[in-house]
């Protein structure tokens, strides 16, 4: 597994489709601040609250000059019925083999009931203008989250 990211590092390239069938790179977003957010699963509970939260700051990140990016496991159909069933109007990306999220140390380790496996952890990245490393944030709980990262990047209401 990839050491985690810290600020400073080139944040990894990436191409993977979105809800809408559409291929999304990491380059569409040069020139812009973008927060990829890692989630374990679309329409769980935990995921769910994370990505209403994003969808609920979505306004207050773009006037911030952020944009926002969602990356699971999930399938592409999946994605799209997630999108449309929460009203959720930025990107969500399919990294099924799960590469992106291993290039982003979003992938490894995890541990649940006395089990231990591999999986994906709800990590958040934001990446400057030119692609590099600005906050990297690993094991985030979902509820509080995109408040506690607003905090972080003093964007207000």
């Amino acid at each position: 597994m990839p050491e985690r990211l810290v600020p400073g590092d080139p944040a990894p390239n990436f191409t993977l489709t979105n809800s809408a069938g559409v291929d999304v790179s990491l380059a569409d977003f040069r020139g812009r601040s973008t927060v990829v957010y890692f989630y374990p699963a679309a329409a769980t509970p935990g995921c769910t609250k994370q990505a209403c939260d994003f969808r609920d700051s979505l306004a207050s990140l773009q006037q911030a000059g952020y944009e926002v990016v969602g990356i699971s496991l999930d399938p592409v159909a999946k994605l799209a019925t997630f999108a449309a069933a929460e009203g959720l109007s930025f990107p969500l990306l399919s990294d099924p083999g799960h590469s992106v999220a291993e290039a982003y140390a979003a992938w490894g380790e995890k541990k649940n009931y006395g089990k231990t496996y591999q999986g994906l952890i709800r990590s958040t990245v934001v990446i400057d203008p030119d692609g590099k490393v600005i906050l990297a944030q690993y094991n985030v709980r979902a509820t509080g989250h995109v408040a506690k990262l607003r905090r972080d990047l003093n964007v207000n209401d």
